[in-house]
């Protein structure tokens, strides 16, 4: 039962996530450049709760975004599901509690995100190569998710733990071996 409703409360909140992104962020920008909190959405689920969890948002988020947006399907839907993928091999290999850590991996998943979304874009011939424009983008967006994953990490993290209980039990030992 406590799982059912973890998985109500994770859905409202990438409700929330979607209007965040969609009509908050769109005001407050830097050179037109909006943090992807979709990004740090999906890695917080894949690291708390599970690899395939973090999947199965990233997808599900993906294909949302696709049908909105209106660009290809599958695109995002694929970059976020591998950024879920990622998250759940961070887990077994990184600590969850050093803000450094955390900020390393949200500068990671945003890099392999934009960078696998301009790869893609590019392959389907939605865009050109624009590389100046797309490292800016890139440094710009990094930068924004690190400094909101500073200001938002406290009230994940509680939560994070709670659900990692739920899911993962307290196998403090045998996670690392």
């Amino acid at each position: 039962m406590k799982k059912v409703v973890i998985n109500i409360i994770l859905v409202v909140i990438a409700f929330i996530v979607y209007f965040l992104q969609s009509n908050f962020f769109n005001w407050f920008n830097i050179a037109g450049v909006m943090p992807n909190i979709f990004v740090i959405y999906v890695l917080f689920v894949g690291l708390f709760a599970s690899r395939t969890m973090g999947i199965i948002y990233g997808v599900s988020l993906g294909l949302i975004l696709d049908f909105v947006i209106g660009t290809r399907t599958g695109i995002y839907a694929l970059c976020l599901g591998i950024i879920g993928f990622i998250s759940g091999t961070f887990d077994k290999n990184f600590s969850k509690d050093s803000r450094m850590t955390i900020m390393l991996m949200v500068l990671g998943t945003t890099l392999i995100f934009e960078v696998l979304k301009y790869i893609l874009s590019f392959l389907f011939a939605l865009s050109g190569v624009e590389l100046v424009n797309f490292i800016k983008i890139i440094a710009l967006e990094v930068l924004f998710n690190i400094l909101l994953t500073i200001i938002i990490y406290p009230l994940i993290q509680k939560f994070g733990y709670y659900i990692e209980n739920e899911y993962k039990g307290n196998k403090i030992l045998t996670r690392y071996f």
